[in-house]
């Protein structure tokens, strides 16, 4: 009735999936995360690229590079700062993005247009490559696209046996590097700049001379760029 069993053939057999291997948690984007995580006590976020939740531990001033390096000098020693291609990423106390605008005003830049940005809480950070200890060979890593307010940049991926590129360098091709990296075992808010700081007897940097300095400093960026670009274009920007 039901007719003579048909032979089972590899064509009338389902597709199924070999099994996957697992993915190797000591490859270079995990040796990346324990480091945060394990070194630094940091939290990171899932996902590719490792990125940092910002308003835990720490809020970020975010400027210009040439406007950040004049502010160095108000910070600690230990005071962990990266670069992000023309950008400067300075790590303030938590809740300190909260206190800028108001902050901006007090010290009289409130009225003035300037490119200096403050992430708090609900914010991510790229995290930057860790710092390579000495005698040891840097940890392999292939960049991808980061979308940001800028629109999108990529950073070619280093060439085999190629030493590493100076902080600078790497920071100028679009990749988050730490200028002043964090130190592991070491508690990171004690170097931050705060504003309880301001009149204080403690060792924390002052938050209200950082930013004034920054500020100045965006200030000063901006105007030379006015004046460097042709008259017809100045024109046009009143």
């Amino acid at each position: 009735m039901f007719g003579a069993p048909q032979p089972v053939t590899a064509s009338s057999t389902p597709l199924v999936p070999l099994p996957r291997r697992p993915l190797d948690p000591s490859g270079a984007s995990g040796q990346v995360r324990r480091w945060y995580e394990n070194e630094l006590g940091w939290p990171t976020v899932p996902g590719d690229p490792l990125r940092l939740p910002v308003g835990v531990r720490y809020d970020v001033l975010d400027a210009p590079a040439e406007a950040g390096h004049a502010a160095l000098r108000r910070l600690a020693s230990g005071s962990p700062v990266a670069l992000h291609g023309g950008r400067m990423l300075l790590l303030v106390a938590a809740g300190s993005a909260e206190e800028l605008p108001g902050l901006l005003e007090w010290l009289d830049w409130g009225a003035l247009s300037l490119d200096l940005v403050a992430i708090g809480a609900g914010g991510l950070m790229e995290a930057p490559s860790p710092p390579v200890p000495h005698g040891q060979r840097a940890v392999p890593h292939v960049e991808r696209p980061v979308p940001t307010a800028r629109g999108s940049r990529t950073a070619a991926p280093p060439e085999a046996g190629a030493p590493p590129a100076p902080w600078g360098r790497v920071g100028s091709q679009g990749a988050a590097v730490w200028l002043r990296p964090p130190e592991p075992g070491c508690e990171v808010e004690a170097s931050l700049p705060t504003l309880s700081a301001l009149g204080g007897g403690g060792d924390a940097p002052d938050l209200v001379r950082l930013v004034n300095t920054v500020a100045t400093q965006c200030h000063r960026v901006r105007l030379r760029r006015a004046c460097a670009q042709p008259p017809a274009m100045r024109a046009q920007g009143r």
